[in-house]
């Protein structure tokens, strides 16, 4: 275990969970509420609630219990390998499956098939929890994804997306009927300030975020478009098409609650995906085709 010490100044005052959370760094109000209600946080030696306001000159102990051991396994789920040689593999990742384990996603999730599939090359560079994960893309978005098998070919990867060098592309149905054949996004995405969940357009704690979009297909109140990403910021496309005012059809958490379509997420797939090969050094380019539920709602339109 580990005891943190805080000592509130007049510029952190305000609620016990809050302010604790973000003095810690790395932990998330969720978890500090929980350490609170559990006694493992203290002001001037006393229990107290989460949402105790807090003043100037109060002393506010965290203990921290020591991390859980999480031990993955590897589980023998079927995998869509797209291309696979000695140093990368690209899977085409279904609806509903995570990339890593998390909490509340221990098994089922990407990693674990790919640990069974894979055995012992994947690279070791993102730790236990994310062997070989390059990037991410959203458990109720489908698509293409990269998958390091050792870690010079991991070096060589992560170093074309810091540098936005790789081309990603996504297919998305959006509400609404865009009426410009293309457009750029460029509007910087940090965390909710209040729902540690979602992320959202702002100036504060954020990141720059780009977003080009090109025109498809055009239904009477949808229009299906390519999203080309310059960054690879959380949740992006699907920030920059609400914010935009044409979210993306399915997405319960920046779109409409209630949707004409029987749908379990989002209408988002990663089609596309380019590369330098980290051996070669040769231009790669991968596409795939969009998920069944996706395709069953674009033939529903075009009949329409």
């Amino acid at each position: 275990m580990e005891t943190k010490t805080i000592i509130v100044s007049e510029e952190m005052s305000g609620r016990l969970d809050k302010l604790a959370s973000d003095q810690l760094g790395g932990t998330t109000r969720s978890y500090i509420k929980k350490l609170i209600e559990s006694g493992g946080v203290t002001v001037n030696g006393e229990i107290s609630k989460p949402n105790r306001k807090v003043k100037a000159g109060d002393e506010i102990k965290v203990v921290l219990p020591d991390p859980e051991e999480l031990e993955i396994t590897p589980e023998n789920i079927p995998l869509d390998v797209v291309y696979e040689d000695s140093s990368m593999l690209i899977v085409n990742k279904p609806r509903g499956m995570v990339v890593h384990p998390a909490p509340g996603n221990y098994s089922g999730t990407l990693v674990n098939a790919l640990m069974f599939h894979c055995g012992d090359s994947l690279s070791g560079i993102n730790g236990e929890k994310r062997p070989g994960i390059l990037h991410r893309i959203d458990k109720d978005t489908t698509g293409l994804l990269m998958v390091a098998k050792n870690d010079n070919a991991h070096q060589k990867l992560s170093e074309q997306i810091k540098e936005h060098s790789l081309t990603r592309a996504y297919k998305a149905l959006v509400h609404g009927n865009i009426k410009q054949d293309s457009g750029t996004i460029d509007a910087p995405i940090g965390r909710h300030p209040t729902d540690r969940k979602k992320m959202t357009i702002t100036g504060k704690n954020s990141r720059e975020a780009v977003t080009h979009y090109n025109v498809l297909e055009r239904f009477s109140k949808y229009t299906l478009v390519e999203c080309v990403l310059e960054t690879g910021r959380t949740h992006q496309i699907r920030v920059h098409m609400s914010k935009n005012g044409h979210p993306i059809v399915g997405d319960k958490t920046y779109g409409v609650k209630k949707e004409e379509f029987n749908l379990n997420g989002q209408l988002l797939c990663a089609y596309k995906l380019g590369f330098i090969h980290p051996d070669t050094n040769e231009y790669m380019e991968f596409t795939c085709g969009l998920p069944d539920d996706f395709q069953r709602v674009i033939d529903i339109l075009r009949k329409k």
